[in-house]
């Protein structure tokens, strides 16, 4: 996807400023290559798995006037839909009540969301346009997660402008709580049954050398 301004599709990153800038310090002849290649504009399956594994991300918006706004979302894995190859949704939760991020789609539709996997140090940055539905129940409910606490206010849409990947560098590693629990779980399950087999051992050499 391209704008009459936006030649390429990373250019919804790389402006004219950030270009001069990459031209000063040595880089631009570089991210040109790339821009030859083209950022990725719609969801691909890599995207689509990498989503379905996430239970958080961070929802960057802006006012009116440019002011920067970034909010986190979380619920369970795969609670970021994707509804089509460029459109993304999912159910906004009752939260404090300050509506920043609605405020500011309301008169600035441009948004980010930024979904970081610490376990795998992987990051995932998507540019795009985001609108609120307040008055889709049926939406709404769709995009609810089964039997997660929370109530549902609204729904986000999020439509793909482009989307890129970095490296791993100076990502530190970390993993969900849940899942070094289920690791734990299965580490002490089978030293229990390698115990057990060692005591059996025991028994049975105890048994031949018994007078």
């Amino acid at each position: 996807m391209t704008t009459a301004s936006h030649i390429y599709a990373s250019d919804v990153a790389f402006s004219p400023a950030v270009k001069a800038i990459q031209g000063r310090k040595g880089s631009r002849e570089a991210y040109a290559g790339n821009e030859q290649r083209g950022w990725r504009t719609e969801v691909d399956e890599n995207l689509e798995t990498f989503l379905t594994e996430s239970n958080s991300f961070y929802f960057a918006t802006a006012s009116g006037d440019g002011q920067p706004y970034i909010q986190h979302r979380g619920g369970p894995k795969g609670f970021l839909k994707v509804l089509d190859k460029q459109t993304l949704a999912f159910a906004d939760y009752a939260g404090n009540q300050q509506f920043i991020t609605q405020g500011n789609l309301s008169e600035n539709p441009k948004a980010y969301i930024f979904v970081m996997d610490y376990a795998h140090r992987r990051r995932v940055k998507i540019w795009g346009e985001a609108r609120v539905v307040e008055d889709d129940e049926a939406l709404t409910m769709s995009l609810m997660p089964k039997g997660y606490r929370a109530r549902p206010e609204q729904v986000i849409l999020f439509k793909i402008a482009a989307w890129d990947t970095n490296c791993p560098q100076h990502i530190p590693q970390k993993f969900e709580a849940g899942d070094v629990a289920a690791a734990l779980a299965m580490r002490d399950a089978r030293i229990a049954e390698l115990e057990a087999e060692l005591a059996s051992l025991k028994g049975e050499q105890a048994v031949r050398v018994a007078p």
